[in-house]
């Protein structure tokens, strides 16, 4: 299983500013010989020294560099050396966490061995801790239930934390293998390379432990909460490999040197953009093998501050990369001869746009033999509007006044053949009706209501939530066309939930919270009502043969579409036969309404390190930054299907994307409240 912020302190990867005004420590541990295992290696040594240099031509002192290594030979004057044991790495851990001041950055390497054992307190998904082997690991202790003198990803998730509470930067970086699961069968010769990872069996660990109770959400590991990027060496279900360079005989990890080349030359570059170019050097190798990343940081540049975007690459005239990771037609891309750093060279206009790729329109640059070309996102298509019928009233209207209602949808343009939306004028309320004009279709509350928030005119209130209501319905429409139906449809994600009961508190302002208390969990399906403060806790299993990237977004009854999973770029990679718990909680409400959650699974490519996220779709007034809307915009371009059989058809090629929409049935209570719309809890 692969950790993620609920877990292990993971892989990650540093860089800052080269002024490095902040003050900048680092740990870095490479375990070669190990005293009481058979499981010697030969480049973690190498690996540990090549950082220490790709971190000294960055600034960084070699006094503020801790180095445990079972070889310390070529080590610069001034380093800290000591041995790589299990007393040493987290002595070497806390006094690094003492020294760091807020703004500081605290850097984590490991080279060596990974491996799992059996999850003792019931936090991890795939009920396997994930373990890193300092040199004075042994086997399975059945008295003390785990593998002597491991480090586990439980304690280096504590400390992570608290790093992270002193407002410090926690850069990681792992080369080692931490899963034991679906690994690819590769004889460990020289020409192979050779793995790091020992799996259970060979540490002696029983196959026959009791699994450990699940424990509930709230009792469990929870999220890092910080400044941090973590770089993984390789995916779950891959090992991590270690090849000796050329014929110099000096062997180091695949991963550590494609890193330290990329990071040579991205002056400029994102943490995304280093994922990429890493990854697209590591899949010409010998070996399957592709590093993954997480993090707050991940999409800040790793020379120094600000945001930038993904490169993906451009093959011939195709992009890889489509509607899902928010591209669409007509819109512009910048070209780059790198996947990290480097000036543009050019633009282009996209031409069809499919779920997982796109058809670059016009002449492209021209680069040598062994470049790679690489496109950003640029310019997007400008939005389409929704269109809206010509107003019907429900009701003979007495003793109501829809005089303001009528007046702001006159200066609105109205289409009598095809209009999406159909106003309707009932019982005091504008309702907004699809095409047929039936009010509440799937029972009370199903259609929108135009609700005036406080300082609103109607006019401004109607365009507000017709601007909301474009954006999650050809949402949906897109992400529905892209998960297609298949004519052997097979389970993709399973989908368990569970409802806490929760209190609703009031105050006499007439307004209402949730206590924070909740009481049991148990199986329950939303559909058959929910009521406001309850929480709702999905278990998301990967039934399938393929690693698959899991978002989970929620659609408001006022047509929001709100992101709930993952939370800032938090690994949201599932293995197959692995699963992820995720928590949202419904917010007071006062009348009957039906929300949908909508989870989306996307599987990942043969060649593709970057997870696909979809939480960047969400409406973008609920996203807090500017960013964010120019990122959901890609959905307002109508979909272009390849043929009218795309849209009502079977087709028997694997579709791009699962999509599962659970109904959300709300159950007001007796007391009249202002509503609010359902928001995230946590989601580990």
């Amino acid at each position: 299983m692969k950790p993620h912020l609920t877990y292990a302190l993971a892989a990650g990867l540093l860089f800052w500013s080269t002024s490095l005004q902040a003050e900048t420590r680092a740990v870095l541990i490479g375990v070669g010989e190990y005293a009481f295992l058979d499981a010697d290696l030969k480049g973690p040594t190498n690996d540990v020294r090549l950082m220490v240099e790709v971190l000294a031509g960055r600034g960084v002192a070699p006094e503020a560099m801790t180095v445990l290594t079972t070889d310390p030979t070529g080590l610069p004057r001034g380093v800290l050396v000591a041995e790589p044991t299990r007393a040493g790495i987290l002595a070497a851990l806390d006094a690094a966490a003492a020294g760091s001041a807020p703004g500081d950055t605290l850097v984590f390497y490991f080279s060596g061995h990974g491996s799992q054992a059996p999850d003792q307190n019931g936090d991890e998904g795939g009920g396997y801790d994930e373990i890193f082997l300092p040199m004075d690991a042994k086997n399975w202790q059945g008295e003390i239930g785990m593998v002597e003198n491991a480090l586990v990803d439980d304690e280096l998730n504590l400390w992570a934390q608290a790093v992270l509470d002193r407002d410090v930067r926690l850069v990681g970086i792992i080369d080692a293998c931490y899963s034991a699961t679906g690994f690819r069968a590769i004889e460990p010769d020289p020409a192979a390379g050779v793995a790091r990872s020992l799996q259970p069996d060979a540490l002696g660990i029983p196959d026959d432990l009791p699994a450990a109770p699940s424990v509930p959400p709230f009792t469990g590991a929870t999220e890092l909460a910080g400044d941090f990027v973590f770089l993984y060496s390789s995916q779950s279900d891959e090992r991590s490999f270690e090849y000796p360079l050329g014929d110099t005989g000096i062997w180091h990890g695949e991963f550590t040197l494609r890193l330290a080349q990329v990071l040579a030359g991205a002056e400029d570059a994102t943490w995304q953009q280093v994922l990429a170019a890493t990854s697209d050097s590591m899949i010409r190798g010998v070996a399957r093998q592709l590093p993954d990343a997480e993090g707050t940081l991940l999409n800040e540049k790793v020379f120094g501050e600000g945001a930038g975007s993904a490169r993906y690459r451009v093959t011939g005239a195709t992009l890889e990369a489509g509607l899902l990771q928010g591209f669409a037609e007509g819109g512009e891309v910048t070209l780059y001869a790198s996947g990290a750093g480097g000036e543009s060279i050019g633009s282009a206009i996209l031409g069809k746009v499919s779920a997982r790729e796109a058809k670059i329109s016009g002449p492209l640059p021209e680069l040598a033999p062994d470049q790679t070309l690489w496109a950003a996102p640029g310019r997007l298509p400008d939005p389409k509007p929704l269109v809206l019928a010509a107003p019907a009233r429900a009701d003979a209207g007495d003793g109501f006044d829809y005089s303001q209602w009528e007046t702001a949808l006159a200066a609105l343009p109205q289409e009598t053949v095809t209009p999406d939306l159909v106003p309707v004028l009932t019982a005091g309320q504008l309702v907004l009706a699809g095409p047929d004009g039936v009010v509440d279709p799937d029972g009370a509350g199903s259609s929108p209501r135009v609700l005036s928030w406080d300082g609103e005119t109607e006019s401004e209130a109607l365009q507000r939530v017709l601007d909301t209501m474009a954006h999650a319905t050809r949402l949906r429409d897109v992400l529905a066309t892209a998960a297609g139906r298949g004519l052997t449809k097979s389970e993709v994600i399973s989908v368990a939930i569970e409802r806490r009961q929760g209190e609703e508190l009031s105050d006499p302002a007439g307004g209402a919270s949730c206590s924070g208390q909740a009481g049991a969990g148990m199986p329950h399906d939303p559909a058959l009502g929910v009521s406001g403060c309850d929480q709702l806790w999905l278990r998301l299993t990967n039934r399938s043969g393929k690693a698959q990237d899991v978002t989970v977004l929620y659609l408001t009854a006022g047509m929001e579409v709100l992101p709930i999973w993952p939370a800032q770029n938090i690994a949201n990679r599932i293995a197959p036969g692995e699963a992820a718990r995720v928590g949202l909680q419904i917010d007071p409400v006062s009348h009957a309404a039906i929300e949908e959650i909508w989870i989306l699974a996307v599987p990942m490519g043969e060649t593709q390190a970057l997870r696909t996220d979809l939480t960047s779709l969400a409406t973008a007034t609920m996203r807090g930054s500017s960013g964010s809307s120019e990122t959901a915009l890609w959905l307002e371009s109508q979909i272009v299907p390849m043929d009218d059989s795309a849209l009502r058809g079977f087709s028997t090629k694997p579709a791009d994307l699962t999509m599962i929409r659970q109904i959300v049935r709300l159950q007001p209570p007796a007391s009249d409240r202002t509503a609010a719309s359902s928001g995230p809890v946590s989601g580990p």
